[in-house]
């Protein structure tokens, strides 16, 4: 039977595309040589700078944030060279593995995937290589199969104080246009992003921003390189054109989601994701269920993971959620397959959306069998109303 109403996409990415966007790209496919293309190009390149926040240079390729990933790495560097990567969930340990298939050397710092990267424990060993072995530290920001943030910034001052040249590469796939970020002021050499996901985009675009230092690294390394080459790119991007067909109608697209960006305010949209996933977080508490990220410094306001009780299949209650409801959530991932269900609050997102959203969460558990206390949709509705606020000053007072 069909379902009624709007399918509710609550994943941490893709994200809901809003309907300005889609009209956007919907244009008639244009020449990628002519010149009434070589303005999109330029808005386009110009418009991420802001959103990386970088007077540097940006690349864009039509391809995924795996892609990005792997053009950060070839560009960079040369077969045998050692990186320092920092295991905060399943995305950078497919960083990881993606960077030995390129015939990379890696050093990984485990971790229990309940927090962000360490900025001491980097330092820590950037210290040790006094031979400087180690030639770039790769670190996700935002942890899509966790909901932990790493501190950018830290991590920096830890490889500055260690006084290490070593690359500092950055993942922003699920952070970018949602959690403050700033690739210039925080010393980021080469950051890796994806259109899917605070972009309001569909999938199919993925960006480098790229500090001088990295583009210095890439005229001497050895990695085999083509499509994902920087070089190729310099020349054609000067004047808003691409070295190979770019994927023409997402450029409009992305075009507009800038526009959509700066006409909130950067610091608005980063202070609307903190207030939603705060307001996703009490509701978790009030269920009395634990989130993955148990460092509250290192809280996300992208997405907000959630263990189901023990013996109990998140899985089965995905699948629930999803038969009664129409809604979507992510699941778990790696060693928290069926173990998590991951709550998307990025993008295109208002108070509303998550209210329907843990809604749905909470009705669907009752309906699995989860157990849980009652009330975690009513917590967030405090949250975000303020009445928590209003309430804990009246406790105060009596």
């Amino acid at each position: 039977m069909a379902a009624s109403g709007r399918h509710f996409l609550q994943i941490p990415g893709p994200t809901n595309v809003p309907d300005r966007i889609l009209r956007a790209m919907d244009m008639p496919t244009i020449d990628h040589r002519g010149p009434a293309f070589a303005e999109v190009g330029k808005q386009a390149l110009d418009g991420m700078r802001s959103i990386f926040k970088t007077e540097g240079t940006v690349v864009i390729y039509p391809g995924s944030g795996t892609g990005a990933w792997e053009a950060a790495l070839v560009n960079t560097l040369s077969p045998g060279d050692l990186v320092l990567m920092y295991e905060t969930g399943h995305f950078s340990t497919l960083w990881n593995k993606l960077a030995g298939r390129l015939g990379i050397r890696t050093e990984f710092i485990e971790s229990d995937w309940r927090a962000g990267a360490d900025p001491e424990a980097i330092g820590e060993r950037l210290r040790a290589d006094t031979a400087h072995e180690i030639k770039a530290v790769c670190v996700v920001h935002n942890e899509t199969s966790t909901g932990c943030v790493s501190p950018i910034a830290k991590i920096r001052k830890a490889i500055d104080a260690a006084g290490h040249p070593a690359l500092l590469m950055v993942d922003t796939i699920s952070s970018l246009a949602s959690i403050d970020y700033r690739h210039d002021e925080w010393g980021v050499d080469v950051t890796v992003g994806g259109s899917q996901k605070g972009l309001m985009l569909p999938p199919g675009l993925s960006f480098n921003a790229v500090s001088a230092k990295a583009l210095k690294a890439s005229e001497t390394a050895k990695l085999p390189r083509s499509y994902w080459s920087w070089e190729d790119m310099a020349g054609p991007n000067a004047n808003g054109y691409f070295p190979y067909t770019p994927a023409t109608n997402l450029l409009y697209g992305l075009v507009e989601a800038v526009k959509m960006l700066h006409e909130e305010g950067l610091d608005n949209v980063f202070a609307r994701h903190q207030r939603h996933g705060r307001a996703a977080r009490k509701a978790v508490a009030a269920w009395g269920l634990e989130t993955v990220c148990a460092n509250p410094e290192h809280y996300s306001g992208s997405l907000t993971a959630v263990f189901v009780p023990e013996g109990h299949s998140a899985d089965n209650f995905r699948k629930v959620t999803l038969e009664n409801f129409n809604m979507s959530l992510g699941n778990g991932l790696a060693k928290l397959a069926d173990r998590v269900f991951r709550i998307g609050h990025l993008g295109d997102f208002n108070d509303l959306m998550l209210m329907g959203t843990l809604s749905g969460v909470e009705m669907g558990m009752e309906l699995a069998g989860i157990p849980y206390r009652r009330g975690g949709a009513q917590a967030a509705l405090d949250s975000l109303t303020g009445r928590e606020q209003v309430r804990a000053a009246g406790e105060a007072a009596e």
